[in-house]
């Protein structure tokens, strides 16, 4: 399944290069909601509140209602979590939250938010530079692998989400072999991001078991929606 990518920064819809250079930034909303509206999940992430720097909650709150989202960015308790539902999310992405700052998975909360919202509405995303997980914005990492960490989240979560950041907004293709090493781990559903730039990768990503987000290629009209 291809999922197509919002990312919001500033009031505009943005694609970035390895999450720090901008490369593209659109204002025309009611365009890209009607190309992805037939797609049955679309991924919007708020950029600003995932990097400590303001939020785009408005914004995420109208395109929640109108498209069937999974939404993430610097979503981190309970109660934020239950806000973006309300907003007419499907699901949250929960990612810097899980980790602490020692390199340990926050099981705790992990499973206190499953507790609260329920797992099913629960996508952890796991996203990684040099093969260690990057949290608030991709901006740190703390000392654990995705081969560490999604074993202990695997009961609190419906979904992960593995954000290749090193190949993000590159278009240079998504590494198989990670992809196959990462289904092996879980037996939830295995989202993938991160440089896919074809259709036939989507496809030889959809046989390995594996759903992909698709941003840069989809905005530059490289892989058509």
């Amino acid at each position: 399944m291809l999922i197509p990518s919002i990312d919001l920064m500033g009031g505009r819809i943005v694609q970035l290069v390895r999450g720090e250079k901008l490369r593209l930034a659109f204002d025309d909303f009611e365009y890209w909601i009607e190309r992805f509206s037939r797609y049955p999940l679309v991924q919007l992430i708020d950029l600003d509140a995932a990097m400590r720097q303001g939020d785009n909650s408005a914004l995420v709150e109208q395109l929640a209602k109108r498209l069937p989202c999974q939404v993430g960015g610097g979503i981190a308790s309970i109660e934020r979590a239950r806000q973006v539902l309300h907003a007419g999310a499907r699901r949250v992405i929960i990612g810097s939250a899980l980790f602490s700052a020692e390199g340990k998975v926050n099981t705790d909360f992990a499973a206190n938010l499953a507790q609260g919202i329920g797992a099913h509405h629960i996508v952890a995303g796991i996203d990684t530079r040099n093969g260690r997980i990057a949290v608030k914005g991709w901006k740190e990492q703390v000392a654990l692998t995705p081969d560490e960490a999604i074993p202990q989240l695997e009961p609190h979560a419906a979904a992960f989400l593995y954000t290749h950041v090193d190949g993000e907004g590159m278009m240079q293709g998504f590494p198989m072999e990670a992809a196959a090493r990462l289904r092996k781990l879980t037996e939830r559903q295995l989202i993938v991001a991160g440089g896919i730039r074809s259709r036939q990768e989507v496809d030889a990503l959809d046989a390995l078991g594996a759903d992909a987000v698709v941003g840069m290629a989809v905005y530059t009209d490289l892989l058509a929606v």
